[in-house]
């Protein structure tokens, strides 16, 4: 049970990454607040976590508009006490990829950038602000393998503004675990590979599936549960010292 009397807020927390850390979270003895726009979606994660004998509640969040937020995180401290944990898998926009650059309107390459800079600054500053008053607190932010893609990849992947993206929140969490490292508050941004259990079955995934695993050193793409297991750890105190890093889990498509 290593997050045991932990409380996390999970924003996405009916998607794909977000459900999944939260059912971890839960399993691991974390009371989870589930955030986001559908309510619904949601309220069936919560529930599976309740389910299984877990503690978890959900609530319609937008995660880009600060009075949302903050009243959300004013509801769970009155609830709750303290807030532990803030974990942002909000969907950036990544579908807007497939065009190169030169034919791409400003539009679509500026949106997942403005989309993920703007909701991983909102939910990780307002978090920070009620951890400041407890002096402890981990925050987690999401980028991905495209943030850092080797010439192979990058010659292939048409990313569009989503790898721009990536690289601006990882560049925002060494930022914020600088400024919050002394009152306590430790950051850290999970890169996961792109991760197969998230995609269709068309024929074309597969191929591009087989070309991704042949540049990893695993062979393989992540699963959501490493990914999950990872966040895990870090939100934990077994991951105290550890602050200001961005969590490689691509299977060694990225050397760091």
């Amino acid at each position: 049970m290593l997050l045991k009397n932990k409380n996390a807020v999970i924003y996405g927390g009916a998607g794909a990454i977000g459900g999944s850390v939260a059912r971890a979270f839960a399993r691991e003895g974390a009371s989870v607040f589930l955030a986001g726009r559908t309510l619904d979606s949601l309220t069936k994660v919560a529930n599976e976590i309740t389910d299984a004998g877990g503690i978890a509640e959900a609530a319609q969040v937008d995660a880009l508009d600060p009075h949302s937020i903050e009243q959300h995180l004013i509801s769970v401290v009155q609830k709750a006490g303290h807030i532990d944990i803030s974990f942002n898998a909000i969907w950036i926009r990544g579908d807007l990829q497939g065009q190169p650059l030169l034919e791409m309107p400003v539009e679509d390459f500026t949106l997942p950038v403005l989309t993920g800079v703007k909701t991983h600054f909102l939910t990780s500053t307002l978090a920070a602000r009620h951890m400041v008053k407890q002096k402890t607190g981990t925050i987690l932010t999401l980028s991905s393998s495209s943030a850092s893609l080797s010439g192979r990849d990058r010659r292939f992947h048409l990313t569009g503004g989503f790898s721009t993206a990536c690289a601006a929140i990882e560049a925002f969490s060494r930022s914020l675990a600088g400024e919050l490292g002394t009152q306590g508050i430790r950051v850290a941004c999970l890169r996961p590979d792109a991760i197969p259990e998230t995609w269709g079955t068309d024929p074309e995934v597969e191929k591009i599936k087989t070309y991704m695993e042949d540049g990893t050193l695993l062979g393989r793409l992540p699963t959501l549960d490493e990914v999950a297991n990872a966040a895990v750890f870090i939100a934990s105190d077994k991951a105290s010292a550890m602050t200001g890093t961005i969590v490689n889990l691509t299977c060694g498509s990225i050397i760091d």
